[in-house]
């Protein structure tokens, strides 16, 4: 049996504690928040033994395997920095953390420690993205020549908003871009070429953001990202023989259709169940049964390598966070 504790009791916070009655092996023991109030209440709602009034007493409870950090990316680093002071195995909502500086430290802190750290990208978890990976491992395409992914939503959001507020991190890149970023580095790895355009709000943060990056492979990825529109949030990977669509939302298809010169479009289904979550906990439980500090489908080489593009394309957009 792994233990849980759910820092934070937002709407993600929820998802995941609903997600999780699905994980054979899993119990949701603990949640911990900045005020008693905000904790007492979500653990009502989820039925939840204990209720904390701080991260740091959620982070020192000895019955907890693991914490789920569900806070705004903002707070990413301080709060799993918290739990693996506790010496808790951590899986932290993505963005890891603002930036490569803090995203390493953690790292470098769960190593040092021990301890399991996972970002929480759960794209990478899920198990038609794994069936696709498979096929394009399988030759169903050929070799991979472009992808094209967007994530964009319609708002409007108040200044004030996690996705506006440049204190908390706001802006399109980290909270949406960083599905079709993550798809293109899954996909091809570290690109050569960065290229990349946004239109900055008020607060300073990007409200509507376009990527080009290329591989010396010849490879091409074309992505944006942008919360002043909704866009059609799907993909499509292309290869020398073939193409992939994946429709909405790409990062957990209903299916994936598979294209091929000569053939009929061939649909490959997906089983649904919950809403997605419950993957990425599996894997964690997974990894922790086999003693590994870190997952193989979300290993911290690939958290690092998509950050430190994230902090190249906020560089070039000119998005700056304190």
């Amino acid at each position: 049996m792994t233990r849980w504790g759910i820092l934070a009791t937002g709407q993600i916070a929820g998802r995941f504690a609903e997600d999780l009655r699905l994980v054979p092996g899993a119990e949701l023991v603990a949640v911990g928040s900045r005020t008693r109030e905000s904790a007492e209440l979500f653990a009502a709602r989820h039925g939840v033994p204990r209720a904390y009034a701080s991260w740091a007493e959620l982070a020192a409870d000895p019955d907890l395997d693991a914490i789920y950090v569900a806070t705004p990316h903002a707070a990413h680093h301080e709060a799993a920095m918290t739990c693996l002071a506790g010496d808790k195995a951590v899986l932290v909502e993505k963005p890891c953390t603002l930036d490569l500086a803090t995203s390493t430290e953690l790292v470098e802190t769960a190593r040092a420690r021990g301890r399991f750290l996972m970002e929480a990208m759960w794209m990478r978890c899920n198990p038609m993205i794994l069936r696709v990976l498979e096929l394009i491992a399988e030759g169903a395409i050929g070799e991979v020549t472009h992808v094209r992914a967007d994530f964009g939503l319609a708002g409007p959001f108040p200044p004030e908003h996690r996705m506006r507020a440049r204190t908390l991190g706001g802006g399109a890149l980290l909270d949406l871009g960083v599905y079709p970023v993550s798809l293109a580095h899954l996909l091809l790895g570290v690109p050569q070429h960065v290229h990349a355009w946004a239109k900055l709000s008020p607060e300073g943060v990007d409200e509507n953001t376009g990527l080009v990056l290329g591989w010396d492979s010849g490879a091409v990825a074309t992505l944006s990202c942008g919360m002043i529109g909704a866009t059609a949030i799907t993909a499509s990977i292309t290869g020398t023989t073939g193409r992939i669509d994946l429709p909405e939302p790409f990062y957990r298809p209903g299916a994936a259709v598979l294209h091929r010169p000569g053939a009929e479009p061939e649909t490959v289904p997906a089983d649904l169940t919950g809403g997605g979550y419950q993957h990425e906990a599996v894997e964690v439980q997974r990894c922790l049964a086999a003693g590994l500090i870190e997952s193989p489908l979300v290993p911290h080489a690939a958290t690092l390598e998509v950050m430190a593009l994230l902090d190249d394309i906020r560089a070039r957009i000119g998005v700056a966070y304190a």
